[in-house]
């Protein structure tokens, strides 16, 4: 089947901050497909590069230029290409790009174009997402990834006055659907305990609660009462995860992880003893980013006192790179990878970083970002590459809830 690229538009639509952020449409002939591209507020500094205009308006964050760079660049570029090429047009965008990290273009006019294709070509192929990326990316086995739901928000993404960015439940038994469940029991005797301490039940960026806690432990006690209250088993039923999104508290020129919430303070050779106590205290099983981007002796540490029990996610250490994941795993640190569809820019680098990260048995996390759109391209990308968990949020929000329910749509689908 032959189906050529024959016109690309791009608009500037709105985040789920409100904030500028790029929408992109392919066509071949009268078929069409869109994709949108979410966007990070605690981002790693080794990710592709957004490309905002600067100026004025929307507070410098406008997205005008990048519209124009898909139009004017990357459309001449990609016109009459079929889209069946995936592989062959993210590498001619890329090497049209011309810079390590997309600055020239901007990975969010890049990453548009890169998802929409795709869709397009599942579409024309009469074939579900996932089961289109499965296949012409040669993994051999879908699944359902499990739910990691960022149930308080803290960190750059809620202004609770934890340093810790994300605390999250694992539901861990049973189907998807019955993992949400468990999950949305937790999530309102959460809501139920915070109503009774009349602590705020407002919201997050990500779907959490956002309640003024100022403390680490406080807010891993609040999710220890709220699996008790909805009669579950912590740890059998629902355990405990962590986001510490650790380069935000750490002070680079003092070598310093500040937790001031808790107020205690940790060099790189001992941020590990923390954690080690919260596993032994709250049985925390997933542990994302606890050391700073750069930190490798803290990461190293933290492997090798945790690596065998506890899951250890690297997110803006890799930044969903694969030439940074290949020297983490030579280096030994951590052994799970949090995939970013935009801190890479392009379908392909997302799809070669799964692959490797699966080659060295690290296991894959599929992750939103704190500025989202309703677009749920990832849920489909999860199952296509059989992709251990997913993190959408909580079960709040909309465009949290578009990625939930697209997977309990293919949930259904996969039972057939």
């Amino acid at each position: 089947m032959s189906a050529k690229i024959t016109k690309i538009k791009a608009r500037q639509i709105l985040d789920s901050r409100g904030n500028p952020t790029v929408e992109v449409t392919v066509f071949s002939g009268s078929h069409f497909a869109v994709a949108s591209v979410p966007s990070g507020a605690s981002t790693g500094s080794h990710e592709a590069v957004e490309l905002r205009d600067g100026g004025k308006q929307w507070r410098g964050l406008g997205v005008a230029k990048a519209c124009r760079n898909i139009e004017k660049i990357i459309f001449p570029l990609l016109k009459n290409v079929s889209v069946f090429d995936q592989e062959e047009i993210d590498r001619l965008m890329i090497n049209k790009d011309g810079t390590v990290n997309k600055s020239k273009l901007g990975a969010n006019s890049i990453l548009g174009v890169s998802l929409a294709i795709a869709r397009l070509a599942s579409q024309l192929k009469g074939q579900s997402l996932y089961f289109y990326l499965a296949k012409i990316y040669g993994f051999k086995k879908l699944s359902m990834p499990t739910p990691l739901l960022n149930v308080i928000n803290g960190g750059l993404h809620a202004d609770s006055g934890t340093d810790v960015q994300e605390f999250f439940f694992i539901p861990k038994r049973g189907s998807f659907s019955q993992k949400i469940e468990m999950g949305s029991n937790a999530i309102n005797a959460l809501k139920h305990i915070l109503a009774s301490k009349k602590l705020s039940v407002g919201l997050g960026d990500e779907g959490g609660f956002a309640p003024k806690i100022y403390s680490n432990e406080k807010a891993l006690r609040l999710l220890t009462a709220a699996v008790h209250k909805s009669k579950l088993q912590l740890g059998k039923d629902i355990a405990l995860g962590i986001d510490a999104a650790a380069s935000e508290f750490y002070d680079i020129d003092k070598e310093l992880y500040s937790l001031n919430s808790d107020k205690k303070h940790y060099k790189p050779a001992s941020i590990h003893q923390l954690y080690a106590s919260w596993v032994k205290r709250f049985g925390l099983e997933i542990i994302e980013d606890g050391c700073s981007e750069d930190d490798f002796t803290g990461w190293q540490n933290l492997t090798r006192v945790l690596g065998s029990t506890v899951t250890l996610v690297g997110d803006d250490l890799f930044v969903t790179n694969p030439a940074r994941l290949q020297a983490g795993i030579i280096a030994g640190i951590a052994n799970s990878v949090l995939i970013k569809v935009n801190q890479i820019g392009t379908l392909s680098e997302t799809m070669a970083a799964i692959k490797m990260a699966k080659k060295f048995n690290y296991k894959i996390v599929i992750s939103h970002r704190s500025g989202e759109t309703t677009d749920d391209f990832i849920a489909d990308l999860a199952v296509a590459t059989a992709a251990d968990y997913i993190k959408a949020g909580s079960l709040a929000r909309g465009e949290r809830l578009a990625k939930y329910n697209r997977l309990l749509k293919i949930a259904e689908e996969l039972k057939k």
